[in-house]
């Protein structure tokens, strides 16, 4: 049978793909430089030619595999859920999501401030705007989500004149840059000379590279998002859902040439603009402060182009706060609406926006627009989420037995364990701020569970031949009667023992015949799943029998769905459950058992408004 590609209406080319991560990955270069001389002093290209080999030794080779196996753009954070069962890997991915958070709305606050400082330095703009940064970022990001609120189509296309347009300028303030460099006599002396006064020899220069290269991690920011745009990427013709494998080798195309690109560029920035500006000027209130490439062009190239960098910068600044956003709205509706841990609201667009809008307008005023300031938030949740990743891969390496990989990987997953560590020491206030959006995440998910417990839950109730031929008999006679059961063990005499009691407590007729009811639940951690309900032969015992998340809740759908095959209500008969009331609600709210009959009778209340179309509920003395 030919394979035929379930194509999404807006899948691109890869290289097309490349420029809307790159949106967010190349605008990097405007902070990145002034950021690794800030951190490495001179060393600044020595830090960053580590840096570079990091990330293509590193992880480019992480996000190929990660590429490899979540090819719907799921990431690690989906490798994750595949890995780790029921409740620890949920909770493991709301702390993923909480690093998540931190990255893509620090992307946006840090993206939006900078943009705001090459408005006011450059030398166009009225001296009264110099004091108003955070005012200008604020309004970048009230303008970003203005266009969400609005609609976000043709992204792709905006993306990809912005990436030829803001790369090429950096060429050239690169190119420029470069000459000046080696055509000035001295310039590379007295770098050299500075480097050896202050750190000694070579090797004592690569030490310190070695330890201040994780305080540059901003420069590995894309690769995240270059797997979470996968399902954009035009697979070839013969790919299906189950192995699209085109897809896969254009995702491997994007992040390998994405990663080529940007380690020349951050080589070559961090190279001139160490050896190029003055020392003091990168500091804060500096002009080149935020934005050291840009103080080149106005320098080197004057304030016409200078201006026209700025303009490019500043919209494709703005823009990856964009892509950001669009990770945001990829992220929570995946996984915590599925979770039960967030409102159905939270599947939509508009409501998201003004929720990270609103923390962004927040995030933006306790840093007061301060670039460097939301470097170490930015690069501890970069670094915690590519960690994440270089784990998952090694777990999957280690269940596919690969041994060279695993090995490999394990070292990958060492080095930036490393790097986690250390920026998390040198700068706590990065894991200080993960840590908030972590807790509000747990918070948030865990209320939203809760209050999102006498849901239905199952997504589709079907039934199968058998267990729908056993329902139409039973409504035939027309009377439907159901008792729960828990299974302990399929012997005819534990039927027999239960149908007499619930007769006698509960006067069913002995005419009237009686199809057993048993949930197993197989995973109470997944909120809402498919019921499929089967039917067994026990002697001469009928029994339906269905997997799902909770009892309570599937009990209640089973008996909507079989009202609405027969057009009866049914009786259904449970037994009061013994033990802590509390400890049974919340043996409900975690285990999907507990405090059966009542809450099953909640579920159905709620369910359906009218008191004479809902299913009868029994419960024996």
């Amino acid at each position: 049978m030919r394979a035929v590609e379930h194509a999404e209406p807006h899948q691109r080319s890869w290289w097309r793909v490349m420029c809307l991560t790159g949106v967010d990955y190349f605008s990097t270069l405007g902070y990145q430089p002034g950021i690794a001389a800030v951190a490495a002093g001179v060393l600044s290209p020595l830090a960053t030619l580590v840096l570079v080999l990091l990330t293509l030794l590193g992880a480019l080779p992480v996000y190929r595999r990660v590429a490899r196996e979540s090819p719907d753009g799921g990431g690690s954070l989906a490798m994750f859920a595949d890995i780790l069962p029921r409740w620890s890997g949920k909770l493991f991915i709301l702390v993923l999501l909480g690093f998540a958070a931190t990255d893509f709305v620090i992307t946006m606050t840090l993206s939006a401030a900078d943009g705001a400082a090459h408005i006011v330095e450059n030398p166009f703009t009225p001296a009264s705007w110099h004091d108003e940064r955070l005012i200008i970022t604020l309004v970048l990001l009230a303008l970003l989500a203005a266009v969400f609120l609005k609609g976000f189509a043709e992204a792709i296309g905006i993306s990809v004149v912005l990436v030829a347009v803001y790369l090429t300028l950096n060429a050239i303030v690169g190119a420029v840059g470069l000459w000046h460099v080696f055509t000035a006599p001295g310039l590379v002396v007295d770098w050299t000379h500075a480097m050896t006064t202050e750190h000694g020899n070579i090797w004592l220069m690569v030490g310190v590279a070695l330890l201040v290269f994780p305080k540059l991690a901003l420069g590995l920011s894309g690769f995240e998002t270059g797997v979470a745009v996968m399902p954009l990427i035009k697979g070839a013709p013969g790919d299906t859902p189950t192995n699209p494998r085109g897809r896969i080798i254009g995702a491997r195309k994007l992040l390998t040439t994405a990663a080529l690109i940007m380690s020349v560029f951050l080589l070559v920035s961090s190279f001139i603009t160490v050896v190029l500006i003055p020392e003091h000027e990168f500091q804060s209130g500096g002009s080149a402060n935020g934005r050291a490439l840009a103080y080149l062009a106005h320098e080197y190239l004057g304030n016409g182009f200078g201006t026209v960098y700025d303009i490019a910068t500043i919209a494709i600044l703005w823009f990856a706060g964009a892509s950001a956003l669009a990770g945001l709205l990829n992220l929570v509706p995946r996984y915590l609406p599925r979770y039960g841990m967030a409102p159905e609201w939270a599947r939509a667009v508009r409501p998201l926006v003004l929720v990270f809008a609103v923390i962004a307008f927040g995030i933006t005023w306790y840093f007061d627009a301060d670039v460097d300031a939301q470097g170490a938030a930015y690069a501890t949740g970069v670094l915690v989420l590519i960690t994440s990743a270089a784990v998952a891969v090694t777990l999957s390496a280690y269940r596919a037995r690969e041994r060279a990989k695993v090995i490999g990987f394990a070292l990958v997953t060492i080095v930036f364990t490393y790097t986690t560590v250390l920026n998390v020491i040198e700068r706590p206030e990065g894991v200080h701020l993960a840590s908030l959006f972590i807790l509000a995440v747990i918070v948030v998910s865990l209320a939203s569970r809760v209050h999102r417990a006498f849901e239905l839950r199952a997504i589709e109730v079907s039934f199968s031949a058998d267990a729908g031929a056993l329902i139409d008999a039973a409504a035939a006679t027309g009377v439907i009667r159901i008792v729960t059961h828990d299974i302990d063990d399929r012997r005819p005499e534990e039927y027999d023992e239960k149908e007499r009691v619930q007769r006698w407590e509960s006067h069913i007729p002995a005419t009237d015949s009686i199809l057993f009811l048993e949930v197993v639940v197989a995973d109470a951690s997944e909120f809402s799943t498919d019921l499929r309900v089967s039917a067994v032969e026990v002697g001469r015992h009928h029994i339906l029998s269905v997997e799902a998340t909770a009892v309570p809740n599937s009990v209640a759908a089973i008996l909507f769905a079989i009202r609405d095959r027969t057009g009866l209500e049914p009786h259904v008969y449970f037994e009061w459950t013994e033990g802590n009331p509390i400890v049974n609600l919340l043996r409900f709210l975690f285990v999907g058992e507990g405090e059966v009959a009542p809450v099953t009778r909640e579920i159905i209340r709620r369910a359906e408004p009218d008191p004479a179309r809902r299913p009868h509920v029994h419960v024996d003395s």
